[in-house]
């Protein structure tokens, strides 16, 4: 009897584990399939990611400013790495490398199925590399830039894994980036192929972007800055060129720039595009904005005389004004921009009143982003009327107590040089598939519709700022074959660490444009912190309109020569008589 019950429980404990065996198999077949599947799929195939080529990045004349050209990298498999050490030992003569650091290289990596060792590496390294156990050689495209630094905050720069991380890289990083494809294959213990498997993806380079930038006059641009800047030992600079019918950007320089190849050894600073991000009171380079704005909204005219104080006015609710050198008696309008008063602008704000001042600010752009494609663009700051007070009124009209960037001050150029006819600046021109086939241009939008009259555009371009070349603070910017318009701009800097303005700092700017009755291109050069103590001057009429002109006078005689002229434009010659307009 005692002998059946322990045959009894011997049994029921053989069914209970086969029950168990049964349930674990169960468990294991339906709810851990697609686990166990994994695991075996890792174990059984690799992986060989195909990279797609990034697209190309060129000038509106096909000339290259960023391109990828295939190279062989030399890796690392950690997971299929036992002896790191002994790996590491045996590659270091083949790579020119230290064995400790490809053993940390190998040891601390993040991906266990690769590890970068050597980029750009020789036939015969890769060949004697290949007979090491859990080393790989795979190509990769690696990133060239032909100009260096000429356009750099343009262009931008990409990292070693193919993501656009500044620039027109950044901006149109997908389109440019295109998508990866992917072979399957059987591989044996040691993570080499065996063969291929049917499943694969193919592999979509990316499109093509054309600019906007002519290197040409990219190169004028920088050139002549590099020599003002040095020559005045100046902090920074900016300088843009561009067409003012279109917005199109002919050039856009920010010193200090850097070689986007090794950008990772640039200084942080050196990586802003100063045209787009610094935001800075504008100074009297404003003035022929708000000019036209009170002529649009009909509260001056061209004939009537403003008195100007004699240098100085005051008043309840906006303290003292006074001028940059002598004080004025009546001026016109004209004559108001011509010697630069800061007082005329000043009575010319107080007719305009708070809302119309602030609409019509906003109407050319200020405030807000023109929507360059590039990343990193700041807004500028206008405050809200409702914190406006006297001196808000009487100050925004000479340029302060406003911030704007370059961009947006180009921006409200051309507005007036295209005869009050809204444009938007923009960079690039189109994008091309692989085939050069045109996936999408960008066409500017049509000239509907204007921001202020065409009659008033034209009288402040044609009238006004060409006697400030003629005539006035921008005579050094004067052209022999071109008439030139244009506008200084002296900025005192705001002091950082307490109230008010630095006597020491500024910002000099100028900007200009020709010929005048038919403008074709637009320059804007601002230069901050020019050295005073050299006692070559500091204004935008002693530091900025020289190269501006240079730049201009380049960029016209380029486009002249290249038949990039229309004929009226080219028949607008410097006239002999100052002030003969």
């Amino acid at each position: 009897m005692k002998n059946v019950r322990i045959t009894i429980v011997l049994f029921g404990l053989l069914i209970v584990a086969f029950g168990a065996l049964a349930g674990r198999c169960l468990f294991l077949q339906y709810f851990r399939t697609d686990y166990y599947t994994d695991v075996c799929t890792k174990q059984q195939q690799g992986f060989i990611n195909r990279q797609p080529q990034r697209g190309v990045i060129l000038d509106c004349r096909g000339r290259v400013f960023a391109a990828s050209n295939k190279v062989q990298t030399i890796f690392a498999e950690p997971r299929a790495i036992t002896e790191p050490k002994d790996t590491s030992s045996q590659l270091a003569p083949i790579v020119d490398m230290g064995a400790h650091i490809i053993c940390r290289l190998i040891t601390e990596s993040n991906n266990p199925g690769f590890a970068r060792i050597k980029t750009d590496a020789e036939p015969n390294q890769c060949r004697a590399a290949r007979r090491i156990p859990g080393i790989g050689v795979q190509p990769e495209w690696q990133r060239h830039y032909p100009m260096g630094p000429a356009a750099a905050h343009v262009v931008g720069f990409a990292s070693t894994d193919d993501r656009g991380l500044e620039g027109i890289e950044l901006q149109y990083d997908k389109d440019l980036r295109g998508s990866a494809g992917k072979n399957v294959f059987f591989a044996d213990i040691s993570r080499r192929p065996v063969r291929l498997r049917p499943q694969t993806s193919s592999v979509t380079d990316g499109v093509g972007i054309i600019l906007t930038i002519d290197s040409t006059i990219q190169q004028f641009a920088r050139t002549e800055l590099q020599q003002r800047l040095a020559e005045y030992q100046a902090q920074s600079g900016v300088a843009i060129v561009a067409e003012p019918k279109t917005g199109a950007i002919l050039g856009m320089v920010s010193l200090p720039d850097f070689d986007p190849a090794n950008f990772s050894s640039a200084e942080p600073n050196d990586l802003r595009n100063h045209a787009i991000t610094d935001q800075y009171e504008p100074g009297s380079l404003l003035k022929p904005v708000i000019a036209a704005i009170a002529l649009d909204c009909a509260v001056v005219n061209e004939e009537e005389k403003i008195f100007c104080e004699n240098g100085n006015y005051r008043g309840r609710g906006f303290g003292r004004i006074g001028e940059y050198r002598e004080g004025f008696a009546n001026l016109t309008l004209r004559e108001i921009l011509i010697k630069s008063s800061n007082i005329g602008m000043a009575k010319i704000g107080q007719r305009l009143g708070k809302d119309k001042l602030y609409k019509g600010l906003k109407l050319f752009g200020f405030g807000k982003k023109t929507g360059i494609d590039l990343p990193g663009e700041a807004g500028g700051l206008i405050w809200p009327v409702r914190k406006w007070t006297g001196y808000s009124v009487t100050r925004i009209p000479f340029g302060h107590e406003i911030t704007v960037t370059t961009i947006q001050l180009v921006q409200a150029f051309c507005i007036l040089a295209n005869g009050g006819h809204p444009v938007r600046p923009y960079l690039v021109r189109a994008i091309v598939d692989n085939e050069g086939q045109i996936v999408k241009l960008k066409r500017p939008p049509p000239n509907i519709g204007y921001v202020i009259d065409p009659k008033v555009a034209s009288w402040i371009v044609t009238e006004a700022m060409v006697g400030v070349v003629n005539e006035g603070t921008g005579k050094r910017a004067k052209l022999e074959k071109w008439q030139v318009f244009g506008k200084t701009g002296t900025a005192n800097i705001a002091k950082s660490d307490e109230k008010g303005y630095s006597d020491r700092y500024y910002v000099a700017s100028f900007v200009c444009g020709a010929p005048a009755e038919d403008p074709a291109v637009i320059v804007l050069v601002s230069i901050r912190r020019p050295n005073r103590s050299l006692g070559k001057g500091y204004t935008g009429g002693a530091v900025a309109s020289p190269v501006a002109a240079k730049i201009l006078e380049k960029t016209l005689t380029y486009l002249e020569n290249n038949q990039l002229f229309s004929p009226a434009q080219q028949s607008h010659h410097y006239r002999d008589k100052p002030g003969d307009i």
